[in-house]
């Protein structure tokens, strides 16, 4: 028997992702209130951390274990467990913490599940605006609202590098933003414009859904892009990391098609 056989398909993967980041954005919501209790630090002083980021990952783990104890698991607060599977699910309890702890409707519960290494199924829910954003491998890109029928997500083909729209995000030291601040100057004047809306998962999921037209940046974990890598390679883009390396070694870019030789060029040539 082939060893992908003995794991749950795709699509089952994805609905057990989508039923327990429901649940966690539920969670996350109803404690967007009182986001300001019980903050913490991480990297850096703005590298922040909620009550409600561990009480979303703590449910993740404990619905995903209880459907699949097998399993194995990696969570941005800490969460690492090795299963016997050959599947582990990433998780972001929430992408885009100082949104949340701000009210900015920008941040999201991600769930992807990698099977022996590939992500295969993932889910990117916008709590505060209900946006569902989902993917299997092979199985496209779509995005749902509600009880709204889900739509395909298909990149845009921007025609020309100019006319290109630029999402991107930024580290958390002070050394490291310097830098990239540096970069964002250099890249500016030679795209159409740049975004930044806080959370990479959304980010990528912006790219699929056509509201940006390339997203870029250093040094994201597996949690940040695990699930919004899936959503924009499954609707068309160009998903890559620096130089042709793996995604998020140790950038993270995806791209409209049409544009991705002379952005990767360009990327490449402001990170050298």
């Amino acid at each position: 028997m082939p060893p992908d056989a003995i794991h749950p398909a795709p699509t089952d993967l994805l609905a057990l992702a989508v039923s327990v980041a429901r649940e966690a954005g539920a969670l996350v919501a109803r404690g967007q209130d009182r986001a300001g209790d019980h903050v913490g630090t991480k990297s850096s002083p703005v590298d922040v951390v909620t009550a409600v980021d561990s009480a979303s990952e703590e449910l993740l783990v404990g619905r995903l274990l209880a459907a699949l104890p097998d399993d194995g698991v990696l969570g941005e607060e800490g969460a690492s467990r090795e299963g016997t599977s050959g599947v582990r699910w990433v998780v972001d309890p929430i992408d885009g913490t100082v949104n949340f702890l701000y009210g900015l409707p920008a941040y999201a519960v991600s769930v992807g599940a990698e099977v022996h290494g590939t992500v295969r199924a993932g889910a990117v829910l916008n709590v505060a605006t209900g946006e569902l954003f989902t993917a299997t491998a092979g199985g496209g890109a779509w995005l749902s609202v509600g009880d709204e029928d889900a739509r395909r997500l298909k990149v845009r083909e921007p025609a020309s590098l100019e006319r290109t729209l630029v999402a991107t995000g930024f580290g958390y030291r002070v050394g490291q933003r310097r830098a990239q601040g540096r970069v964002v100057a250099e890249l500016l004047p030679r795209v159409r414009d740049i975004r930044r809306s806080g959370s990479a998962a959304l980010d990528l999921c912006a790219v699929a859904a056509g509201r940006v037209d390339a997203y870029y940046e250093l040094d994201l974990n597996p949690w940040d892009h695990a699930a919004g890598a899936l959503v924009a390679a499954e609707a068309g883009a160009v998903v890559t990391g620096l130089r042709g390396a793996p995604v998020g070694v140790p950038m993270t870019v995806a791209v409209a098609p049409s544009v991705a030789g002379p952005f990767l060029e360009l990327v490449t040539e402001l990170h050298p």
